[in-house]
């Protein structure tokens, strides 16, 4: 049997007045995810191990059902291997977001998604300026960046710029969980003022104002980390020969690099509602020809989570069901080798919150012959009554890959 995850980031919603206190999923028109829970059986998922942020790496580490204690590293390490960056030991990495700062106020953690074009003059730029030695800047995709510090000391208090949109940008800076790490912690909050100098009258920037929209004035380094020791998903499961990873956001790819998955690059992948689902599906269904394993991950959820965006989080979730869960459902349903397909978000993005939460996610898992239960929709409340229970660690996985 081969398996598919079809994973909507951010997915998971809280119950939302205006919508007659549902939740995106219960609101949203799911026919393809609501007969894959009728013909298939549903549970919740813990996706952020005790005492972790819930982050994006966190939770999709814990889908794939690594052991966060152990191997978890922080973002910049998966980003680090996703755009080609080999870290050398005693090298620490950072993902190194290029926000938008109005005056004191964070106003956004994307600079009002620059593009990778726009944002690789930048980097280079900065990398010009106060690259050396010791400090790297590497581009990456978008507003997702990162920064190399050798010799950095990781033990640091950083705060995910997307958790605080609108809020004061200087008590959130680096802070020293130990004195060890002051140092580290005073040259990262010296390329933020700096780089904030330098980017303020960039003729991009000044551009892109004149323009009406946000400039990349500021960088943001968080999630430091050093090269993570993690095991293949073949070495956990030797029935995966062959595996792959579909998704526009580097974190997923690093993930997918260390977990032993080939990357495949969609042309029209963006991260956000406008990403090119058919090349996805595309490239998915023709993965799985030759493959045992698919990640297919989808962003655009979770990006319109945290704009606070209720239409548009509405419109990512139809376009999961009627553009990607559909027709690979549709495409596998009578091939001779049965397809496992697995639904699920890696957390929740409340619209109301415009950031992450810990809370349980709810999931679905189908395939030919499975006995279903009595679950006849998908969403979070419906899976509070599914057959799987609430799982947690890799659980999940295990039962998705028996």
């Amino acid at each position: 049997m081969k398996h598919i995850i079809i994973l909507g980031d951010g997915m998971a919603d809280w119950p939302v007045k205006s919508l007659g206190d549902k939740t995106l999923l219960q609101y949203a028109k799911t026919p393809y995810m609501d007969k894959l829970a009728r013909m298939g059986r549903v549970g919740r998922l813990n996706t952020v191990a005790e005492g972790f942020h819930p982050g994006s790496e966190v939770a999709n580490m814990s889908v794939l059902g690594y052991n966060l204690p152990k191997v978890y590293e922080g973002r910049g390490p998966l980003e680090a291997a996703s755009i080609g960056v080999d870290l050398q030991p005693g090298e620490m990495a950072m993902r190194c977001n290029l926000i938008c700062v109005e005056g004191e106020i964070l106003k956004n953690h994307s600079s009002g998604h620059i593009s990778t074009e726009e944002a690789d003059v930048l980097i280079q730029y900065l990398q010009e300026k106060l690259g050396n030695d010791r400090v790297r800047f590497h581009t990456g995709v978008q507003y997702r960046h990162l920064l190399v510090i050798k010799g950095g000391n990781k033990e640091l208090d950083c705060t995910p710029p997307h958790d605080v949109p609108l809020k004061p940008f200087r008590p959130l800076m680096v802070k020293p969980l130990v004195p060890e790490a002051q140092e580290t912690a005073d040259l990262i909050n010296d390329l933020i003022l700096k780089s904030q100098e330098l980017l303020k009258d960039h003729p991009l920037n000044l551009k892109r104002m004149a323009e009406g929209k946000d400039p990349a004035n500021s960088i943001w380094p968080w999630s430091p980390g050093y090269r993570p020791q993690m095991p293949t998903f073949s070495e956990t499961f030797p029935q995966v020969k062959k595996g792959a990873v579909i998704s526009a956001v580097d974190l997923i790819n690093g993930i997918g690099y260390y977990a032993g998955l080939r990357r495949i690059a969609v042309e029209g992948a963006t991260g956000l509602y406008n990403t090119n689902y058919e090349n996805k599906v595309a490239a998915a269904l023709e993965a799985l020809k030759t493959d045992d394993f698919v990640y297919l991950h989808i962003e655009a959820s979770d990006e319109a989570g945290h704009e606070g965006d209720i239409d548009l989080k509405l419109l990512t979730i139809e376009n999961l069901d009627k553009r990607a869960v559909g027709p690979i459902y549709e495409a596998v349903k009578d091939w001779d080798e049965p397809v496992a397909i697995a639904v699920l978000p890696d957390h929740p993005t409340p619209c109301e919150l415009r950031t992450h939460t810990a809370d349980p996610i709810p999931f679905l898992i189908w395939y030919p012959g499975i006995e279903p239960d009595e679950v006849q929709t998908y969403d979070e409340v419906s899976a509070c009554s599914g057959s799987y229970g609430l799982l947690k660690e890799d659980e999940f996985i295990k039962e998705f890959m028996k």
